[in-house]
């Protein structure tokens, strides 16, 4: 054997004695392994010069095989520091400076491993709860009535022919849902029936504020085919399409984009959100329950009767109840307001809500509604659930009063109808001195001449009724 072969074997003898010492005693210093490898690397000089070998002879040779090895070392000790610096585990500073001339204790070695097997493990759980909440809610959308099709412009009544390049700019930057609520007394059919709840809900695409326009029910309007009736003659006579072009044809509005419940839907929604608190009147617990059994019969519900008035926790019967008392003062306008409160209600129950939760509210609608929405849009809309809020709520008409005409019963008559639709624009878009659209000024011509109802006719004042944003009753005695 060669002097440079026995000072290797030696070499690599006296390692690996230090390095299982360090392994088998966990209780000794860093410091003095390091003591212990230093004085092992003296007796092996001292044996090597025994022999007559000199250390300097090799020592350039050792001195670049040492870079090279730190280098690959120190890149991996690195890697490991940030780690556990990102995962935040407890690292001793004694032991971040006691390392070896090796870099890294074989302790914090372990630890850094540790911190990269958390992060797959967190990583890895993410992807299946994603995965597994995908295919839930493709598995419960399969269930919705979709109507993805009815997206043309012409289909929907939008009057892009008219509507000048302004507005149609301005309508860009909101996206406008129409809402309508059915009391067809039967579940998921929405072919026809009477939508006692018509609501724009126009949304800020930028600040993701939400505007509730509520129009009353009974408001004489073009419901199309040139017949003029109260407005959800349209649904009843062609359904949710003819609906949503009485709202663009008489307010020029851009709306595509629909969502129908019925009484069902909004007692699963909210039964599957744990329930709403509101504010009752004495005069409207009396009314919830002359009307509650009606619900719980047509939604399978067992809800019971409610008494005394005050704040109450009310189940997904008792708030649709709620949502259709229309006999008490204020008639159907304050019913109008309700409907809004109950709305409002839902989205911050529905914000605070976890994702089971509102898996749980999918998969009690979904099978019940009917919408233009497809899956990704709803996902859209979701996924920002926590920044939408109610920025204020009103009916419509703005200006109005009511008379009993033949062949439609008491109705609400706008007064002056096309300036009512200069201020809704006002009111939604924030748009001054809207000009509306020769066909909305001809339907106003044409509304009074089959009323007689014109500027100069005495309002019926609703401002009281208007904007229920932020509250959790009607706030009215009754």
């Amino acid at each position: 054997m060669t002097d440079k072969e026995k000072k290797d074997a030696l070499v690599e003898e006296s390692t690996e004695e230090v390095y299982d010492e360090l392994t088998e005693t966990e209780g000794v210093e860093e410091t003095d392994a390091t003591d212990e490898g230093d004085a092992s690397e003296d007796a092996l000089d001292e044996t090597i010069q025994d022999d007559g070998v000199s250390v300097d002879d090799e020592s350039d040779d050792e001195t670049d095989e040492e870079s090279e090895d730190d280098t690959d070392e120190m890149d991996a000790d690195s890697i490991a520091d940030s780690i556990v610096d990102e995962i935040d585990i407890d690292v001793d500073e004694e032991e971040m400076t006691g390392s070896t001339k090796k870099g890294f204790t074989k302790k914090q070695k372990q630890k850094g491993k540790i911190a990269i097997f958390i992060i797959e493990i967190v990583v890895l759980l993410a992807l299946i709860g994603a995965l597994i909440a995908w295919t839930t809610i493709d598995r419960l959308y399969s269930k919705v009535q979709n109507d993805s099709e009815f997206k043309n412009d012409s289909e929907a009544g939008i009057n892009n022919s008219e509507l000048d390049s302004a507005t149609i700019e301005v309508l860009k930057g909101y996206t406008n849902i129409a809402l309508f609520g059915l009391d067809n007394r039967s579940t998921g059919d929405y072919d026809q029936g009477r939508s006692d709840v018509i609501i724009v809900a126009s949304i800020n695409n930028e600040t993701h504020d939400v505007k509730l326009l509520s129009v009353y029910r009974d408001t004489y309007l073009n419901v199309g085919n040139g017949k003029y009736n109260k407005c959800n003659a349209a649904y009843s006579g062609g359904g949710v399409r003819r609906a949503v072009q009485m709202l663009n044809t008489n307010l020029d509005l851009d709306i595509t984009e629909y969502v129908c419940v019925d009484w069902t839907a909004v007692t699963n929604a909210i039964n599957a959100l744990g329930g709403i608190d509101l504010e009752l009147t004495k005069a409207e617990v009396k009314q919830l329950n002359k009307y509650l059994d009606d619900v719980n019969r047509v939604t399978g519900s067992n809800s019971p009767y409610l008494s005394g008035k005050g704040l109450m926790h009310l189940d997904g019967a008792q708030a649709t109840t709620y949502a259709r008392i229309r006999k008490t003062s204020g008639s159907d306008f304050k019913r109008s307001s309700r409907q809004r409160i109950v709305i409002e209600a839902m989205l911050n129950k529905a914000k605070k809500a976890d994702i089971p939760t509102l898996l749980k509210m999918c998969e009690a609608i979904f099978s019940d509604i009917s919408t233009t929405l497809t899956l990704p849009e709803i996902i859209d809309l979701a996924k920002d659930i926590q920044s939408y809020s109610i920025e204020s709520t009103t009916g419509f008409p703005f200006k109005m009063t009511t008379k009993r005409l033949s062949g439609s019963g008491d109705c609400v008559i706008p007064i002056d109808f096309a300036d009512n639709v200069s201020q809704l624009h006002k009111y939604l878009f924030g748009t001054e001195d809207y000009k509306p659209t020769p066909t909305v000024q001809a339907i106003s011509d044409t509304i009074i001449d089959k009323t007689g109802v014109d500027e100069d006719t005495p309002s019926y004042n609703v401002d009281s009724f208007n904007d229920t944003a932020g509250q959790d009753g009607t706030k009215f005695d009754d």
